[in-house]
């Protein structure tokens, strides 16, 4: 057969052994929680635990539940047929142990990819114990099978996640009668089903996820099912603004290119939301947020590609404030902050373009900008040449503005090599949508620091207006 019987906990353990032993990251995907939650989700899978994640919306709870599917085995044997896949060396119903005794080696036999091995279930207060852990199929004894004969049952998802993984998510919202169902399965691994008590050895590894407040706000994890779980782990949000940019960078679908320092900028405006006292922090701000921020800024500069036919187009900061407009619902904000949820994010958005601002440009001579808004020759005539040019002191960007047409209101500026280089763009293969997006960046800094003036027009263009 080619294939030797081990329990999910056992594979979980030994393949989580070998790429520890390797140096392969255990739960790749998982991007900053490295040195906090992924050892204590190692150490609960080494001793066969099963566990709860605990912790605010958008911390990456189902993420890490579906990525421990990745330490099966990637094929494993089953039955044919079986409803619970259900291992040829280890059947548990009666059906297929009567099989197994009747053909020997000649037993029909799959394999099972580990990606078919995981199932879930969001808990919700109309779960019923039949969707979690079966009931009698009127339909099996309407086919003539006797009320007491165990093969008129219907397993529910538990049990067809059998030699896998099953994660609840939202564990309190479940009613408290129903996490009583759970007690055989966690702890004596049997179900009870109207009256029969089939002793199936169920083989699973099971995780559920519960925000802190649901304890309060919408139900609780009941004490004896808390102790039936083996560990109880703390998740959090990205520690640094990098692990934000790393986790937008993997989880974005980018429609059009969205520079560093704009991703650095989004998560900024993250970190300073989740320590904005205007902020109702029990709520949390998701990861989620800074998802949308950069999907929504892509979206906006092939907008802006489609409309004024601009190849390439490159998101730029200006794209980010009119955006923010549709991401507050992902926002609780405290009482008392009604009618100025805007006004609050838009100015931890110039909190924050200023801090990457600083970061990024820092030590660099910006003289070259700013002297740009100082040439002007509003009378030709005062000048002997007749050809004199007339410089405007001001530049014009929005959200319709192509970014040749502001490179070619800005020229030539002394130091932007310099710029391209601080914010990360390689001078080898730079396009004009990504020179655009570094000059208005830079515009954008030189005002929240008061060395230029900003004007902004309404409309459906946007425009704003930088000058001396």
């Amino acid at each position: 057969m080619g294939a030797e019987y081990r329990t999910v906990k056992q594979e979980l353990r030994a393949n989580l052994v070998e790429r520890l032993r390797s140096g392969r990251p255990s739960l790749p995907g998982i991007v900053g929680l490295d040195d906090t939650v992924v050892p204590e989700v190692e150490r609960a899978v080494l001793a066969g635990h099963d566990f709860v994640l605990l912790g605010e919306r958008g911390q990456g709870k189902t993420r890490l539940m579906r990525t421990l599917v990745g330490l099966l085995d990637e094929w494993t044997p089953v039955i044919t047929g079986s409803e619970l896949n259900e291992h040829p060396m280890h059947p548990i119903t009666r059906a297929s142990q009567r099989l197994t005794a009747e053909l020997g080696d000649a037993l029909p036999i799959e394999w099972l990819h580990r990606s078919a091995r995981y199932a879930e279930k969001l808990a919700t207060p109309d779960t019923s114990i039949g969707d979690l852990i079966g009931d009698v199929d009127p339909t099996k004894l309407a086919a003539g099978r006797t009320l007491g004969d165990p093969d008129t049952v219907h397993y529910g998802l538990l049990p067809r996640a059998n030699r896998g993984l099953f994660g609840i998510n939202e564990l309190p919202d479940l009613a408290e009668r129903i996490q009583v169902g759970l007690f055989n399965v966690l702890e004596e691994r049997d179900i009870q089903i109207r009256g029969y008590h089939l002793r199936l050895p169920l083989d699973l590894l099971v995780i559920a996820s519960a925000n802190p407040e649901d304890y309060t706000n919408r139900g609780r994890i009941i004490t004896p099912l808390k102790d039936r779980f083996g560990a109880e782990i703390r998740t959090h949000y990205p520690l640094t603004a990098d692990a934000d940019v790393a986790l937008v960078a993997q989880e974005a679908e980018l429609v059009a290119e969205v520079p560093m320092h704009v991703l650095r900028v989004i998560a900024a405006l993250t970190h300073e939301l989740r320590d904005s006292t205007s902020i109702d922090q029990r709520s949390g701000v998701s990861a989620r947020f800074s998802v949308s921020a950069a999907e929504a800024v892509s979206a906006a500069a092939l907008r802006r590609g489609a409309l004024t036919g601009e190849n390439a187009p490159v998101a730029r900061i200006g794209d980010l404030e009119p955006v923010l407009s549709s991401l507050l619902g992902k926002l609780e904000f405290e009482m008392g902050e009604e009618g100025r949820e805007a006004e609050i994010v838009q100015h931890l958005l110039r909190r924050a373009t200023v801090a990457v601002f600083r970061q990024l440009v820092r030590g660099l001579d910006l003289s070259g900008f700013t002297d740009r808004f100082a040439v002007v020759v509003a009378d030709p005539g005062r000048d002997e040449r007749p050809d004199a040019p007339t410089v405007d002191a001001v530049v014009e960007t929005g959200a319709l503005v192509p970014a040749q047409r502001l490179l070619d209101q800005v020229g030539t500026i002394r130091g932007l090599a310099a710029v391209l280089t601080a914010v990360g763009i390689d001078e080898d293969s730079v396009t004009a949508g990504q020179v655009a997006a570094a000059i208005e960046f830079v515009l954008e800094g030189l005002y929240l620091g008061k060395r230029l003036s900003k004007d902004t027009t309404g409309g459906p263009a946007g425009m704003t207006i930088y000058g001396s």
